[in-house]
């Protein structure tokens, strides 16, 4: 009990006075008073109703230029994803026993409920090599 007092009164002092203009004092006492929950869903309905985003400047300074391409290129490992077992899953199910080194029936299991990730966090040389097994299988594979 003592500690949670310790908490809220170190919490209360980190607070930032901060002068508010007497046009916005309505407006940031109701938002002093919600939840958590309900100040997520009101930056969503601002951020639909005005077409912005509250994380773009953040997102921008991070990554500069093309972000999607760095984000895969920066990527040092992979989650080996199997989409569908094709045409010929016998000889998908093989090659998911060879690369995780499962029994016939874990193996069979892990083919019947595609999509299903195969194996994860796998460097990327690794994952491509997985990649080109199962679709070289018949299998449909993504790297997530």
């Amino acid at each position: 009990m003592a500690e949670e007092k310790k908490t809220a009164d170190a919490a209360s002092e980190d607070k930032k006075e901060v002068e508010v203009p007497k046009k916005f004092e309505a407006i940031v006492k109701e938002i002093e008073e919600m939840s958590v929950l309900d100040l997520s869903e009101l930056v969503g309905i601002l951020e639909d109703k005005f077409g912005v985003s509250a994380a773009a400047p953040m997102a921008m300074a991070a990554a500069p230029g093309a972000a999607g391409e760095e984000e895969v290129e920066a990527k040092s490992s992979f989650d080996v994803e199997l989409v569908a077992a094709g045409d010929s899953k016998i000889n998908v199910i093989k090659a998911v026993r060879e690369i995780t080194s499962v029994g016939l029936k874990d193996a069979k299991d892990v083919v019947d409920a595609a999509p299903k990730v195969v194996k994860e966090a796998v460097p990327t040389e690794e994952a491509e090599e997985m990649k080109k097994k199962l679709e070289e299988a018949g299998a449909t594979v993504e790297l997530k």
